[in-house]
């Protein structure tokens, strides 16, 4: 058995895990053990870099003698049986107080479920969500771990070590306990899907107004990049629209079939707000609007419907440009909003305390919608700690308030064209029902207590109210059953 020098170790080793590995060692202070379920990735790994220093194992008792107490390994392993395999094997091999950190991309649920069957060994179970992907990993992640705060004693100088950092701060802290931080990185991937699709409606609509060629409009995405869309989905949009595919010769936005694959993450993000009673209606466009370009047969059948005659052309290319520009802003407004009010109430729900102006400072470097908007949102809940919508803040309703105008006019273009936007649409409807004084649910209401004595409330008086539809109409005092 090898004796205990390493501080931290990793379990999984292929390239996400591989990459973690290579960061940890490469900062001061740690020394990583690794293993595998293949004994050819590890002597890999350990020969292609040796300046690692790396500890390598063939068996999970190797691997937790290997490890300094309280042993602390990080699992980077793919989500599901293969991660409860894993758990079962180190909770063989560990002793109370160890630590087993999860960092792939389970469902936060299975988290807590894992979380409350590890406690009870006694070993502490953290689920940490790591955004960044491949470069993220070995560069510096944005790191989003839950669990309990005896775990966060040896785990939190270890994430900071390896985390990105922005402004000076580490991109990583103590989300909240239990499976926080799993819910937060799903949450994290539900935003993510939400913007992605907001820039690709955007490039559509420029694309098919102006005509312009995909370099071209990888142009306006650079320049947009310089000002308050400034992000690394920008950025990277204007790299992949700049590519030349090397066989045709042809963009290769143009190359690729227009079919988005997805993990999961934003399917859970829609389903769990479901849960919560919490309107996500970007984020639910983004991940339906993957969905139907996932089923060519469909759209192959449906090609053939009518829509608006004549091609869709814009007068004035600069106005029409900048008209996006701010719908697309106005939309990433209401989609962080969205993410981050189901947070709380995840957090509410579940009685996790969840700082979310923290949450927008990990966000800033190392994962995949790092932006500066986020400090904005950090100041915003620094301001306001029990904000009741990110989009009220005054800098947000401001940008709001100053985009609207340009917003209503891309929908409205994009309607008339047959171009679907359906997350600019969503957004604009969000914003337009969040803002109403009287929303029409109260016909819904007064359906519901015809067909179901569901009950109502009225305006002019305290009580729950049922109607006796079937009898004389009147009005009754009734038990609420909203």
């Amino acid at each position: 058995m090898p004796t205990a020098a390493a501080n931290i170790g990793v379990v999984g080793l292929a390239v996400m895990g591989s990459n973690l590995a290579r960061n940890l060692a490469s900062r001061e202070g740690n020394t990583v053990a690794v293993l595998n379920r293949s004994r050819a990735k590890t002597d890999d790994l350990v020969a292609l870099h040796p300046e690692a220093g790396f500890v390598p194992t063939f068996s999970y008792e190797e691997f937790a003698a290997s490890l300094q107490k309280p042993r602390t390994a990080i699992i980077m392993v793919k989500a599901g049986l293969g991660t409860d395999a894993v758990i079962d094997e180190l909770v063989r091999v560990f002793e109370p107080g160890d630590i087993i950190v999860d960092g792939g991309n389970a469902y936060f649920p299975d988290t807590i479920r894992r979380e409350k069957a590890v406690r009870e060994t006694g070993i502490n179970f953290v689920g940490a969500g790591i955004s960044g992907g491949e470069e993220g990993a070995l560069l510096g992640p944005s790191i989003m771990p839950g669990g309990s705060d005896e775990s966060w004693v040896t785990l939190g100088p270890i994430l900071e070590s390896i985390a990105a950092v922005a402004e000076g701060e580490p991109c990583v802290t103590h989300v909240g306990h239990g499976g926080a931080g799993h819910f937060v990185k799903m949450v994290h991937n539900g935003i993510e899907y939400a913007d992605m699709q907001l820039i690709a409606e955007a490039y559509d609509l420029i694309r098919r107004g102006t005509g312009r060629s995909p370099a071209e409009i990888a142009d306006i995405f650079a320049e947009w990049n310089t000002g308050e869309l400034e992000s690394y989905l920008i950025e990277i949009t204007a790299e992949v629209l700049r590519q030349i595919d090397q066989e045709t010769g042809q963009p290769l936005v143009d190359v690729i079939v227009d079919q988005a694959g997805a993990k999961g993450t934003g399917a859970w993000t829609v389903q769990t707000a479901l849960a919560l009673g919490v309107p996500v209606s970007g984020i639910a466009e983004a991940t339906f609007a993957r969905s139907l370009s996932s089923h060519p047969e469909q759209r192959a059948v449906a090609a053939h419907l009518p829509g608006p005659e004549g091609e869709f052309t814009v007068d004035d290319v600069d106005a029409f440009i900048e008209d996006v520009r701010l719908a697309l802003y106005a939309s990433k407004i209401v989609a962080y909003s969205q993410g981050f009010d189901e947070i709380r109430a995840g957090a509410t729900e579940y009685g996790w305390s969840i700082d979310l102006g923290a949450v927008a400072k990990i966000w800033r470097a190392g994962c995949i919608i790092r932006a500066q908007f986020l400090n904005r949102i950090a100041d915003a809940y620094a301001a306001e700690p029990d904000l009741p919508a990110l989009l009220t803040a005054p800098y947000f309703a401001e940008a709001l308030s100053r985009g609207q105008a340009s917003w209503r006019r891309v929908v409205i273009a994009a309607a008339q064209a047959g171009i679907p936007a359906p997350a600019f649409s969503s957004s604009l409807s969000y914003y337009d029902g969040i803002r109403a004084e009287r929303l029409p649910a109260a016909l819904i209401q007064g359906q519901r207590d015809f067909f179901g004595a569901h009950t109502y409330r009225r305006i002019d008086k305290e009580g729950t109210f049922h109607t006796l539809w079937s009898g004389d109409r009147t009005e009754i005092p009734a038990v609420d059953t909203h």
